[in-house]
């Protein structure tokens, strides 16, 4: 996301300030690929300590500010909670304090996630040959959905979703939540528990090159569904709420792409065969815990309040991604 936002911010000649602490797989390759692109200024700093988000927000005092500095995998999470912890709601809230104090007319948009809405085990599922389909929602979830936290990933993120609509509400920030469902692209450095899409692209392309040594494994049936949002949507997206703040404010948006782009890992994995050419070869493990069967974006809300909607479809949108992975890997 963040190298996506911030080559589309060069491509408009926008002044640029990226904050980093290039702890992920793939930042300091996309670092490098973003100074090929344009002049702005890189902050090597720690969202989780105050003083470094605080001097880069008075001395630069923006006009938007995409908040996407997050621990974001929910397996780390179970194995580290305090780092989760101090990283999503910790730096959330050092953010805020920083943009209240120091630059109060900045807008703040917040990557949130569909996990703040738990397993949804409340409702109950249909199954078919490829995936599940929700009964009660079958063109997916609005944000009138109940908040359930479950793992410390989503009680990190859900609590920090929660600081950013309350800091619009008592402070009158300009703040926005997105609450993603799955997004994939260029530049996209997946790993086996975060970026699926990304992940299985990987694993389609060293199969066709024979560089797969056994079989990737997948978690549980390989029916459970998401709603995938490419790159090229997610950048008007974000732009969509800064243009569009007076009616965005304090809210938050359930984000992906729709019923109409939205996938199961086994339609997923079919897809990529058709692409590649190649069977794929994988092994079942355990359900992931609090793993939601389905989650679709009911986005009709993004749609009418912000004036977007995805243009990428996910076939082909997964066969620009086999591309990039291709080439880039």
């Amino acid at each position: 996301m963040g190298s996506n936002l911030a080559a589309d911010a060069l491509s408009r000649g926008d002044e640029l300030v990226l904050f980093d602490n290039l702890y992920r797989n793939g930042s300091r390759e996309n670092l490098s690929w973003l100074q090929n692109q344009g002049n702005f200024t890189f902050e090597h700093g720690d969202i989780r300590n105050q003083n470094d988000i605080t001097r880069v927000v008075q001395s630069f005092k923006p006009d938007a500010i995409f908040h996407l500095a997050g621990q974001v995998a929910m397996t780390t999470s179970i194995a580290n909670p305090r780092m989760d912890f101090e990283v999503n709601v910790m730096g959330t809230h050092n953010l805020l304090e920083a943009v209240r104090q120091h630059a109060p007319d900045a807008i703040v948009v917040y990557s949130s996630t569909n996990k703040v809405y738990g397993d949804l085990e409340q409702f109950t599922y249909a199954e078919s040959d490829t995936r599940y389909q929700c009964n009660e929602h079958p063109n997916g979830f609005n944000e009138q959905t109940q908040l359930d936290f479950h793992s410390p990933y989503g009680c990190s993120k859900g609590a920090a979703d929660q600081y950013m609509l309350d800091y619009a509400r008592i402070f009158g920030l300009k703040t926005v939540v997105f609450r993603h469902s799955s997004m994939y692209g260029g530049r996209q450095f997946a790993s086996y528990d975060q970026g699926w899409v990304g992940w299985f692209c990987q694993k389609a392309v060293e199969t066709k090159n024979a560089t797969l040594n056994e079989p990737f494994t997948i978690s549980g049936t390989g029916k459970q569904v998401r709603d995938v949002l490419h790159a090229d949507d997610m950048k008007r997206l974000y732009m969509a709420a800064v243009i569009n703040i007076d009616q965005a404010k304090g809210q938050a948006f359930n984000i992906g792409g729709g019923i109409e782009n939205s996938l199961s890992l086994l339609e997923l994995f079919s897809l990529l065969e058709k692409i590649t050419n190649v069977k794929l070869a994988y092994t079942k493990l355990a359900v992931r815990e609090s793993d939601q069967q389905v989650f679709v974006s009911d986005i009709a809300k993004a749609k009418k309040i912000l004036n977007w909607q995805p243009l990428v479809s996910a076939q082909d949108g997964v066969a620009r991604m086999v591309e990039w992975v291709s080439h880039v890997r």
